[in-house]
């Protein structure tokens, strides 16, 4: 007899894992299916996906590590601080972040055993229906579900035409694994995957040159944070960042890679030692063995989800990068909660317009919500309230007051309709807008609310005063 679950989760990622935790916690038996081990050093699977092993916390590792070593180089003369004969030991800083990524993968298997998971190491694939039970096969065995949440994620774009072996030619994999600092970098994609990376292979000494086939920089960003971003990264860091580019050519040679590319009129050729290929992420639905059950795909392999993340057939749900929406972790966190909720008969909830966005890069990019240029093309009338952080004690007081803080407001209700940020510490300050607009408040009721002083925080106090045109220290 197989045996049998009340949820099966295929994908041990930030939406599978996250399914499953709280699946068990409200009482349904529970087991989860995971293939990855990516490069675990006793061959077992690794629980936390692309976010956790090869992705956002890995690269948040490096890029902490990056940032000391230019400020130990360059800031903290400043401080009084003297320093001679910095050096950067690539192997060390490489171990931190494996050191960070076993921690917490460890902690995820920790918590299985805590909710009484069980972990099904193995490729996971539809086998069909039989008496309301779905059969999934994993590993050569057949186990039955009441319910199955499909959260197998994404993998990199690749470029047709340019073999990735993340040595010399690297996606997200390999850009995390470098040995040394390559002297000539070269990164294909000025998305958020390109920036981040370029940014810290650049603090660390790299030359880097990032090549975008689109004519606008950031073009989903709101304008004035692209173009105050575009000023720090090319002008202030030195990132070399071309735009409108069309590549027709990449060779591997002795000598490194060689990228012959189109601008305008002109051909052009970028020699570096290394390329990453940055050019976004694709669902990753491949041998799930959707023809088996007809488990319905969008024509850019997505599969369809309503509001609730449901299918279109009974009680199987899918999550995270696998369904349309932006490809965020913490995005695919919450509507793996949300489907747990619905599955144990609760009202789960989502919002997919109060999910914040971050760019890593530094400084950091943060926003919610609507850009200006969103609500002027939907002919929203709305007020704006911008602070820069050169206006923020806090600010002064770290070295760090490159950006500011832009609030829009609808002119009429005045409700928060988006909030951008771009400075240092984006990342947490942007929680403050989110939780504001989940409870549709506006930027009076961000104005009333005392913030303690001197903090980063306050700056968002004041564009929701400026947003009235009273801001009290610009």
């Amino acid at each position: 007899m197989n045996k049998q679950f009340d949820v099966v989760v295929i994908g041990g990622g930030p939406g599978g894992y996250v399914a499953a935790i709280r699946a068990a916690q409200l009482g349904l038996s529970t087991a989860c299916i995971e293939s990855e081990s990516y490069a675990d050093p006793k061959g077992e699977v690794r629980l936390g996906g692309t976010c956790l092993n090869v992705g956002c916390i890995p690269s948040k590792a490096l890029l902490q590590s990056s940032e000391l070593f230019e400020q130990a180089g360059h800031s903290f003369v400043m401080h009084g601080i003297s320093t001679t004969g910095v050096k950067m030991d690539v192997a060390t800083m490489m171990q931190r972040k494996d050191n960070i990524v076993g921690q917490l993968t460890g902690g995820i298997k920790s918590l299985f055993k805590k909710h009484k998971i069980t972990l099904l190491p193995g490729h996971g694939r539809f086998v069909g229906r039989e008496d309301e039970r779905w059969q999934v096969e994993v590993a050569g065995e057949t186990v039955d579900a009441t319910h199955v949440i499909v959260a197998t994620g994404s993998r990199a774009r690749h470029l047709p035409g340019i073999p990735v072996d993340n040595k010399i030619i690297c996606d997200n994999v390999g850009a995390l694994q470098f040995d040394s600092v390559p002297k000539r970098l070269g990164v294909i994609g000025a998305g958020v995957i390109g920036l981040e990376l370029g940014s810290v292979w650049k603090r660390l000494g790299a030359e880097v040159t990032i090549l975008e086939a689109l004519p606008d920089f950031l073009a989903s960003v709101d304008q004035a944070v692209a173009k105050e971003a575009w000023k720090v990264f090319t002008k202030k860091q030195g990132l070399d960042i071309q735009l409108g580019v069309n590549i027709t050519k990449v060779e591997v040679a002795r000598e490194g890679v060689t990228v012959e590319y189109e601008l305008g009129d002109e051909i052009r050729i970028l020699q570096c030692d290394r390329l990453i290929i940055s050019v976004g992420r694709v669902p990753h639905t491949e041998g799930l063995g959707v023809e088996n059950v007809d488990l319905a795909l969008d024509a850019r392999g997505y599969i369809g989800v309503d509001h609730n993340c449901r299918t279109n057939l009974p009680n199987v749900w899918a999550v995270g990068d696998v369904v349309p929406g932006p490809m965020l972790a913490h995005k695919s966190m919450e509507e793996g909660v949300m489907v747990a909720e619905c599955i144990a008969g609760q009202k789960g909830h989502f919002n997919p317009d109060t999910v914040p966005w971050v760019i890593y890069t530094h400084p950091e990019i943060a926003w919610v919500g609507k850009t200006e240029q969103q609500l002027k093309n939907e002919g929203i009338d709305y007020r704006t309230g911008q602070i820069p952080f050169a206006a923020n004690g806090r600010a002064l007081g770290q070295g760090d007051t490159t950006g500011f803080v832009k609030m829009l407001a609808c002119a009429k209700t005045d409700r928060i309709l988006g909030v951008h940020v771009i400075g240092n510490n984006a990342s947490e300050l942007i929680s403050e807008a989110v939780v504001a607009m989940e409870f549709n408040a506006s930027s009076e009721d961000i104005a009333r609310i005392c913030h303690a002083h001197p903090t980063l925080s306050e700056t968002m106090h004041e564009a929701s005063l400026a947003v009235d045109k009273r801001p009290l220290h610009f």
